[in-house]
């Protein structure tokens, strides 16, 4: 079902009562005043139109046409609870003027939260024959608000939001708040003059710096830019930009990267992203993989659908609707999508809740399938808007924004503890540093971190030429390996295991990569076998591959594979097993391309230990496999 543009019709305010029978007034000045107001409307003078009709009820207090548009008026300008007081009075007046009346004032009181007056209402509306179709549905959903927001009443959660402070807000709006994976950057959007543009601010000492314009590379004195999602790492952001002269549609997204301290110049992402509809609020996974955004495009739901788009090596793919367990035939919007690739944060005004847009979270469930959103509750959903709320990496608490609560004026942006029933899956952080281990220098090197058990890459980007950092999120319950490459540099491997117990806190490295020189090791963390076996494991797929390419990128370099044993049991057993080992990744090596005259292996057994057996961890890091540069 699309949209329900005859409801919309029905409910705006030109319509005239009373146009073709008699008025509820004998009042010639009351019947003067009411179609001077009804002049007013054609013409969209609105103001014009509430004085005339405010006369009109003086002149007749029981003049229920014109109470019953000036209700109209008021709702149209959210004035609810003086509309209400209209409504009412029509009732009394004649409890059969107009079946529309009941849905009206229903949708009103939910403005209100007074939703059992509503339910009264509502259900008095749909008693009515001959109601169309699309109005009868959507008064069936006010009702299923209703008796959502009475329960939810009785339930409330737990809600304690806390103003970010002066050094971000101001008597101005901000909205919209988004912050890196390690909370170090806060990027938002502030209104000022109906333009719109992107400010940051930074956490030292846990506090936020004064916010600062973002970048005059993105932000635009012409132009409106929007509805942000930056990279886990803070190298990328996405966002919208509206009616720009390489657009597509009325609204597109747009992706810039950051250089140095500053950003490049926006680029359009173009079909199949954009399309000639409108495309906005974009949220890019943690692994830069998927992208979801808002789009009215044909195909879908009802209104503005949630979408996704997959990039490869060929682009972007085709888009894709989220499906019916999270798109209405109303209006879904401002995704955020959690680093753990499995929690989904939007608002809508389709699925039951406290009335107009409230806040809902969805999960993956086993089989890759959205699940059916749960609404997060009252009194973080109110009978108003809520949206465009995102949630820090830890899963934690939620950034939002707000106009209803004691600030510096307008929107202003806050945060609160997140309910433990609608936070996300956890994850980490790994923020690391490159350097060249001989200059000290930052290094731009290649950074790829791999699910070991289906050897899937989640993550894989540079660390950045002036630092040499580098930042990714990875969900726990798994073992992730990483490789750090760079031409000219022997690569630095190693693994987290993220099963079992929770990590008690984030991983951060700092990575030294030794020039190719002969005599120089490198020990491949990643390659794994049982206990007193000497076949590869299948999680040692990627590192093999890992070193196969270095191989083929460095053509004169040979290598000598040596495999080792901690001191533990029988020598000759342990000599043996060392040299099996090394055996077995030459053989890989040697069956998938390597040329087997840049490869020799040998077993050391417990003959070079890198750390004392007198501990289990020492005897851990001797039982390793490694490979030394032996001509270049």
């Amino acid at each position: 079902m699309r949209r329900c543009v005859v409801l919309i019709l029905m409910l705006a305010t030109a319509a005239v009562y009373g146009q073709n029978k008699p008025y509820a007034t004998k009042s010639s000045a009351a019947i003067t005043y009411y179609q001077k107001a009804n002049a007013g409307i054609d013409r969209h003078d609105h103001m014009a139109a509430v004085d005339m009709l405010t006369k009109a009820i003086d002149a007749d207090s029981n003049f229920t046409e014109a109470h019953a548009q000036l209700a109209d008026l008021l709702k149209l300008q959210l004035q609810y609870k003086e509309a209400l007081e209209h409504y009412r009075k029509v009732i009394e007046l004649n409890p059969e003027f107009s079946r529309a009346v009941y849905l009206k004032i229903g949708e009103t009181e939910i403005n209100v939260a007074d939703y059992k007056q509503a339910q009264v209402h509502l259900e008095k509306y749909i008693t009515y024959p001959n109601i169309t179709t699309e109005n009868r549905f959507y008064a069936r959903k006010l009702i299923d608000d209703c008796n959502f927001a009475v329960n939810a009443l009785q339930h409330p959660v737990p809600f304690k939001p806390v103003n970010l402070g002066a050094s971000i807000n101001t008597a101005n709006d901000e909205y919209l708040p988004v912050s890196t994976a390690d909370e170090a950057t806060l990027i938002f959007t502030r209104k000022i003059n109906n333009n719109e543009d992107f400010y940051k601010s930074q956490k030292l000492d846990n506090k936020w710096t004064n916010a600062v314009y973002l970048s005059k590379q993105i932000n635009t004195a012409e132009y409106n830019e929007g509805a942000q999602s930056i990279s886990q790492d803070g190298k990328y952001l996405f966002f919208t930009g509206c009616n720009r002269p390489d657009g597509r549609g009325r609204c597109d997204i747009y992706v810039s990267q950051k250089k140095g301290d500053d950003w490049s110049k926006p680029f359009n992402l173009s079909t199949p992203v954009n399309s000639s509809g409108w495309e906005s609020q974009p949220s890019i996974s943690a692994d830069g993989h998927t992208l979801y955004f808002v789009s009215n495009r044909p195909g879908g739901y009802g209104g503005y659908d949630i979408w996704k788009c997959q990039v490869s090596e060929k682009g972007w793919s085709q888009p894709e609707n989220l499906g019916p367990n999270v798109n209405t035939p109303y209006d879904e919007q401002s995704p955020y999508i959690h680093p753990d690739d499995s929690t989904l944060y939007f608002c809508s005004n389709g699925w039951p809740g406290m009335g107009n847009k409230d806040l809902f979270v969805s999960r993956l469930d086993a089989n890759g399938k959205w699940q059916k959103p749960e609404n997060m509750g009252y009194p973080i959903n109110s009978s108003g808007d809520e949206n465009g709320m995102t949630i820090s990496a830890n899963g934690s608490y939620a950034f939002f924004a707000s106009n209803t609560l004691n600030g510096f004026g307008g929107f202003d942006i806050y945060t609160f503890e997140l309910p433990q029933a609608a936070r996300p899956h956890t994850v980490i952080y790994v923020k690391g540093s490159v350097k060249d281990a001989a200059s000290k220098q930052p290094l731009e090197a290649s950074v790829e971190i791999t699910d070991l058990e289906n050897n899937r890459s989640v993550y894989q980007n540079y660390s950045t030429p002036q630092n040499g950092d580098f930042l990714a999120t990875l969900p726990v319950g798994k073992i992730y390996g990483l490789t750090i490459s760079k031409n000219g540099y022997i690569f630095y491997s190693e693994n987290f295991s993220l099963k079992g117990s929770q990590p008690q806190k984030d991983y951060q490295i700092s990575v030294s990569l030794d020039p190719i020189e002969i005599g120089k090791r490198a020990v491949l963390k990643n390659i794994f076998f049982d206990t007193n076996q000497f076949d590869l494991k299948p999680e040692s797929q990627s590192a093999l591959q890992k070193l196969s390419e270095f191989l083929s990128l460095n053509s004169t370099v040979r290598i000598e594979i040596s495999g080792h044993t901690d001191n533990a049991g029988n020598d000759k057993i342990n000599q043996t097993l060392s040299e099996n080992r090394a055996k077995a990744v030459y053989q890989y090596l040697t069956a998938h391309g390597v040329n087997p005259l840049k490869l020799v292996y040998k077993g050391y057994g417990k003959l070079q230990p890198i750390a004392p057996n007198t501990t289990a961890e020492g005897r851990s890091l001797n039982r390793r496999t490694e490979f030394k540069v032996i001509s270049k």
